[in-house]
C-alpha cells in the first residue's frame, strides 16, 4: 500500500519489454475554496511512477512526480520507446518520454487540446494498442464541453490536434479506438449514449447511436485479441459487451457493483475471457466471460479500497500464474497492488 497523497484516479502499467514492472498513478486535488483564482477552485495533479520489486510482492517510487493540473487520465503508448500520455484538467495533454541515456522519464511535449482552460481532458486513449511500432499512432481525447479530438504525430515527431468536433451535449466521460480498424472511434458520457464515429468522414453525425443505457456511459474498451468485441461500463453497475457490427442490443451484462469506472481487457490472450473492473464504490473486480461472451461472472474481487476506485490495470510481465494488477482509490488516496 501507498499513500498518494492527492486523491488518486488512474493506473497503468508500462507495456515495454523491459519496463514491464513499471506503473503510472495520477493524482487530482481540487483546492480549498479560500485559494480560488478568478473565482474558480483550482485543480492540482501529479503524476508519478512506480517499480515492482523483482517477486512483483511490492513496489516503490521511482524519480521525482511530475506535476500538472490535475490528472484525470492516463495511457501508455505502445511503441518501441516508453512514452506516456497524461491529461490534465486544464485541456493540455502531456508527453513523458524514457531517456535512453539518462535513464529517466523527461517531459517532451505539452499540447492545448482546445484554448481554454476550463476544459477538462476526461479521458485518452492510443490507437496502437494492437500494433505497436515506432511510431506514436493517434492519441483521441474527451473533453468535459462536449467535444471529441484526435492527436496525429506530425512530421516533427510531435503530436497535434488532427480533428476536434462536438460529440455529446453532456460530459464525454470516455472516448475508445476501435484497436481492430482505427477509423472508428467510440464514445460514451453523461447523455446515456454509446456512439461511433468513422474519422474518414465529416464527423457531423455518427456512425451508429446507441441510446439504451440507463445512466451514463463512463467506459469502453475495444478487446486487443477479439475483433469486433468492445466492453462498455457505466454508472448503473452494469458492464455489457458489444459485437460493433451490431451495437443496438448487447451480447450480455454483467453487474458488478458500484459503478465502472474503468474497464481493461487482459493483456494475455491466453486469458482473453478476463476484465479488470474498477467498480468505484465496490473496489475492483474481475470478470469471466465464457459461453461465447454471453455471460459472465465475477471470479476474483479487491475489497482493500476504502473509497472510489477510479484506476487499475493488469500487469504486461507475463509471468506464470496469477498476473499482479494496480489499482487506486480516490478520498483515501491509496495505491494497492494485488494478484488475480
Amino acid at each position: 500500500m501507498f499513500d498518494t497523497v492527492w486523491p488518486a484516479d488512474s493506473a497503468e502499467f508500462c507495456p515495454n519489454e523491459g519496463f514491464t514492472d513499471v506503473f503510472a498513478v495520477g493524482t487530482y486535488k481540487l483546492e480549498e475554496d479560500e485559494e480560488k483564482v478568478n473565482g474558480h477552485q483550482q485543480r492540482r495533479g501529479q503524476c508519478m511512477l512506480f517499480k515492482m520489486n523483482e517477486d512483483e510482492t511490492d513496489f516503490a517510487k521511482i524519480g521525482p512526480s511530475f506535476k500538472f493540473a490535475a490528472v484525470l487520465d492516463l495511457k501508455w503508448c505502445h511503441r518501441d520507446v516508453a512514452t506516456l500520455a497524461v491529461a490534465d484538467s486544464e485541456s493540455n495533454v502531456a508527453l513523458l518520454e524514457w531517456d535512453t541515456d539518462e535513464k529517466v522519464m523527461k517531459q517532451t511535449q505539452s499540447l492545448a487540446v482546445t484554448s481554454s482552460t476550463a476544459n477538462l481532458c476526461l479521458s485518452i486513449d492510443w490507437s496502437n494498442r494492437r500494433t505497436g511500432g515506432s511510431g506514436l499512432g493517434s492519441l483521441a481525447v474527451s473533453l468535459s464541453n462536449g467535444s471529441l479530438a484526435v492527436l496525429r504525430e506530425s512530421m516533427t515527431g510531435e503530436l497535434g490536434v488532427d480533428r476536434i468536433w462536438h460529440g455529446h451535449d453532456f460530459e464525454p466521460w470516455i472516448a475508445a479506438w476501435n484497436y481492430w480498424d482505427t477509423n472508428i472511434l467510440f464514445s460514451g458520457g453523461d447523455d446515456l449514449q454509446l456512439k461511433g464515429w468513422d474519422i474518414r468522414t465529416d464527423l457531423s453525425q455518427p456512425a451508429f447511436v446507441n441510446k439504451r443505457f440507463e445512466a451514463g456511459v463512463t467506459t469502453i474498451q475495444s478487446h486487443p485479441h477479439v475483433e469486433h468485441l468492445i466492453a462498455v461500463g457505466g454508472y448503473n453497475n452494469i458492464v455489457q459487451l458489444f459485437d460493433v457490427r451490431m451495437p443496438s442490443r448487447a451480447l450480455c451484462g454483467v453487474d458488478v457493483g458500484g459503478g465502472a469506472w474503468r474497464v481493461k481487457w487482459h493483456p494475455s490472450a491466453a486469458r482473453k475471457d478476463d476484465l479488470l473492473v474498477a467498480c468505484m464504490h465496490d473496489g475492483c473486480k474481475v470478470v469471466n466471460f465464457t459461453n461465447s461472451w454471453k455471460e459472465g461472472q465475477t471470479t476474483s474481487r479487491f475489497d482493500k479500497h476504502e473509497s472510489m476506485a477510479y484506476g487499475a490495470d493488469w500487469s504486461y510481465s507475463g509471468r506464470e500464474g496469477k498476473t499482479s494488477v494496480v489499482s487506486c482509490s480516490f478520498y483515501d488516496h491509496v495505491l494497492h497492488t494485488w494478484k488475480a
